[in-house]
């Protein structure tokens, strides 16, 4: 079978032994032999000053003119001609002194300014009295930011003015963010006086933002108002629900529900729906979301595709796959006919999961029963292909929605970057990029965020800063999650300060952290050690009435793990779960990984246990976790099961597990298995990379047959691959354990002339080659290469060399290396020159 174990490419001819090439000049560990060993290649790191500045400049770009709108009243001067934005001189003459203010009284300059205010053509403003109008006027002439300014030095005119009309007159008008200014100038002047700050300036403030999407302006806002004390429309409450509710404000919310019900309120559908939003997204709340169904049902309220839609995706945030399957029945039997948006959102609790089978027969069924896909539906169906694996079929979706008339969007095509990057196919993710751009589709913020992340990851700052100049110029901002992004590279060691500086220049930008802000900041912190740091994240989300989630605890089991802190990860899981939360895939596979880098297998095996039994669904995530955690611990038979696991459930194994996998049969000589699962990787459509090619050569090396190895390293500079230290070091490793030195060598001069420096196991493993045949004077060439080339010798070396000379029972000789050992590197400590002898002495004896 060793001849086809590379079926397409390279083909090795079979050849277990070759005599080595007769050489006249022997080579020598000396540098007028050897070429001399490259610099040591600086480590690839993050410029972050310099992304820094590429995007505080993004951020500072308006994504609107920065100029000062022009109101209606201005730009249509054929409709509204007699509408005079001209105002007194002295309010022109602040506008250089924006902050100054002016005592200017509307009354004083009221009757000489009075014939220019006069009503509008179409008399949309004749509700407004001459003095509303006039301060209407003036505050149409002035700029937004000094609005404040103005507002103050007109305080007692404004006291005599209708409030709401001059509101409404400023909305009419297109100018609702002056409206609103005003509104907040309002409230935090006379909060105290509910004549000016009642239930329709409110109700009509309210509408606004609502209209306009303003919903963190909004909850801002309302936060300023005691609402338990106004009793405002069911509408306007529903829209300050919705406004905390997109602000992640959900106990905010949920109390001023029930504050809202307690005052006699019938919710509305709309209401309800919005609420259900709120526990969806809330967290530990199924039981409240069941509730809140039979109070519709109660009121006479019949499910809309919102209602359906909403309890079906809270369902797949809280892996409740089993409840949304039997929700989704119950609409059927009881006559609910689902449509495209109930079904996507079904599709996006298979996707979630990764069990693409059974979004393939949403799909169906919905072709079944005459309900047309859109590009939601392909979006999902795309995120349940990589889910399990699936990258390419997942890619292919792109052609089917072009085939059926429908244009993958910004969305379909950002899901599967994301999932190309998240393999480490960063080339093919950004291939797809740009046919992404070729196409026409144009790239939102989303797909530069993935991209900008993905890149970050592999340190690739250059194309990081590409991609900054791409969003420049195709006029794209960035948001608060591209802030996150940039938060979330400055997760490892010693990177702390840049933390502290992005987070900084997140809020001085005027983005204020969300939810997702504090989440990532625990992660980062975590992640560069400084614990206490990210417990302070912790406590200032929750002073910022940000509820923690799953996703919060994720991120601080993700900080533990790291770490492998098994007793501190161990209690994240219990908080989380006294107080409701139910842990999804992503804490397991967090809990797997501490488990692995704590050495604690009994920790993987209760976990493992809970997978097979079915009481932790067994997802593409977890099963590929359990194989590389199990890898990690040499737990072999563990890595079997959980692979067959992950091939039974019909998931797609990725070039990770697959790697894995051949590893560990090439370490434990399971020649024939690893043969296997190389065939395995070619016939998946997988290509074989660098860590592939050096467990061939590994399994080779080990086996003796050094030739083979070194045929395979041939065969990946032959395909245009580039061999790394691990590569040529496990040829020297094979042709020195055969006693092949020359050719070990060899490949060491070409390492070298390739521009890859020896490291400390390169050098001991040509030390432990020459002792095992005695060559002692090799072996001190050897070592003092090492020393010239500024590589000392570990405490290896010298036992390598002590064992050689007991072996060959020169035990004089290696008393004397160690008397000499100091000779040779100063730096040597007593303790070893103690252990060393100590080591001749038991050899002795």
């Amino acid at each position: 079978m060793e001849g086809t174990v590379f079926l397409n490419r390279p083909t090795f001819p079979i050849q277990s032994t070759k005599p080595p090439p007769s050489s006249k000049n022997s080579l020598k560990f000396h540098s007028v032999t050897l070429p001399l060993p490259p610099q040591s290649p600086t480590p690839p790191s993050l410029p972050i000053d310099s992304l820094l500045q590429h995007l505080l400049h993004l951020s500072s770009l308006p994504s609107q003119p920065t100029t000062t709108s022009i109101p209606k009243s201005i730009k249509s001067s054929t409709h509204l001609p007699s509408l005079l934005i001209s105002c007194d001189s002295s309010f022109r003459n602040s506008d250089a002194h924006p902050d100054m203010t002016l005592p200017v009284s509307v009354s004083n300059v009221e009757e000489e300014k009075e014939e220019r205010v006069v009503l509008l053509e179409d008399g949309s403003l004749d509700f407004l009295s001459a003095k509303s109008k006039f301060m209407l006027n003036c505050i149409l002439g002035r700029p937004l930011s000094s609005l404040k300014s103005f507002f103050n030095s007109v305080k007692f005119d404004l006291l005599e003015v209708d409030l709401i009309g001059l509101l409404k007159g400023l909305d009419r008008l297109g100018n609702w963010r002056k409206a609103i200014s005003l509104f907040e100038w309002v409230l935090l002047n006379f909060s105290f006086e509910k004549e000016k700050v009642n239930d329709q300036i409110i109700e009509l403030a309210v509408r606004i933002l609502g209209r306009e999407s303003e919903h963190t302006g909004a909850h801002k806002l309302f936060d300023l108002i005691p609402l338990e004390e106004y009793k405002l429309d069911v509408r306007a409450y529903t829209t300050i629900l919705h406004a905390y509710s997109r602000a992640g404000k959900y106990e905010r919310a949920v109390s001023l529900f029930g504050s809202m019900t307690e005052k006699g309120l019938a919710p509305t559908l709309v209401t309800y729906n919005v609420m259900l939003d709120v526990y969806g997204k809330m967290g530990r709340s199924w039981d409240n979301i069941l509730w809140l169904l039979d109070e519709m049902g109660s009121q006479g309220l019949e499910f809309d595709e919102f209602t359906c839609s909403t309890v079906i995706s809270a369902c797949g945030r809280e892996g409740l796959l089993d409840e949304a399957i039997k929700f989704f029945a119950e609409l059927k039997s009881k006559g609910y006919v689902p449509g495209t948006v109930t079904y996507n959102s079904l599709l996006q609790v298979f996707g979630k999961a990764g069990i693409y089978s059974e979004a393939l027969s949403v799909l169906k069924e919905m072709e079944e029963n005459d309900c047309p896909p859109d590009s939601v539906t392909y979006n999902e169906l795309v995120a349940a292909y990589v889910r399990a694996g699936f990258l390419e079929e997942g890619a292919a979706v792109i052609d089917t929605m072009i085939g059926k008339g429908l244009m993958p969007n910004a969305v379909t095509y950002t899901t599967v970057i994301d999932a190309y990057g998240k393999a480490g196919k960063e080339d093919e993710a950004l291939v797809l990029f740009n046919h992404m751009k070729e196409s026409g589709c144009v790239p939102n913020v989303c797909t530069y965020n993935a991209i900008l992340g993905m890149l970050g990851k592999k340190l690739r700052s250059e194309g990081m800063i590409e991609i900054l100049c791409d969003m420049k110029s195709n006029g794209c901002s960035p948001n608060r999650i591209t802030w996150n992004t940039m938060l979330a590279m400055c997760g490892n060691t010693g990177m702390q300060k840049y933390v502290n500086q992005v987070f900084q220049e997140m809020k001085r930008c005027g983005f204020e952290p969300d939810r997702d802000t504090f989440n990532t900041l625990i992660s980062a912190y975590g992640r560069c050690g400084s614990r206490v740091d990210a417990a302070k994240m912790f406590e200032e989300m929750i002073k910022a009435g940000f509820s923690p989630c799953i996703a919060t605890y994720n991120s601080l089991l993700n900080a533990l793990a790291r770490r492998g802190d098994c007793d501190g990860a161990e209690s994240v899981i219990l908080d989380m779960t006294k107080k409701g939360f139910k842990p999804n895939e992503t804490s397991y596979s967090l809990m797997l990984q501490c488990y692995a880098k704590g050495r604690n297998v009994k920790g993987i095996g209760r976990i493992e246990k809970e997978i097979y039994a079915g009481h932790i669904f067994p997802s593409w995530m977890l099963l590929r976790t359990l194989v590389l955690v199990n890898f990690k611990c040499r737990e072999s038979f563990g890595m079997e099961r959980a692979f067959q696991e992950l091939v039974k459930n019909g998931y797609k194994p990725d070039l990770v597990v697959c790697n894995s996998m051949l590893s560990m049969f090439a370490r434990n000589k399971m020649h024939d298995r690893a043969h296997e699962m190389f065939q395995l990787i070619r016939e998946s459509g997988l290509q074989p990379d660098l860590i592939t090619y050096n467990s061939m050569m590994d399994m080779y090396a080990r086996a003796g047959d050094c030739w083979k190895a070194e045929e395979i390293l041939r065969g990946l500079l032959k395909s245009g691959g580039k061999p790394d230290l691990v590569s040529y070091n496990t040829v020297i490793k094979g042709f020195c354990r055969q006693g092949l030195m020359q050719e070990a060598i060899k490949t060491l001069s070409e390492m070298t002339t390739r521009g890859i420096q020896p490291c400390i196991f390169t050098y001991n493993t040509f030390v432990a080659g020459y002792a095992a045949q005695g060559m002692f004077t090799e072996v001190e060439e050897v070592i003092s290469y090492m020393v010239e080339h500024n590589c000392r010798p570990n405490e290896l070396t010298y036992k390598i060399v002590v064992d050689g000379y007991c072996k060959a029972k020169k035990y004089k000789e290696a008393v004397d290396f160690v008397s000499k050992a100091r000779e040779i590197n100063s730096s040597i400590d007593d303790q070893t020159l103690h252990k060393l002898s100590s080591r001749i002495r038991h050899k002795v004896i």
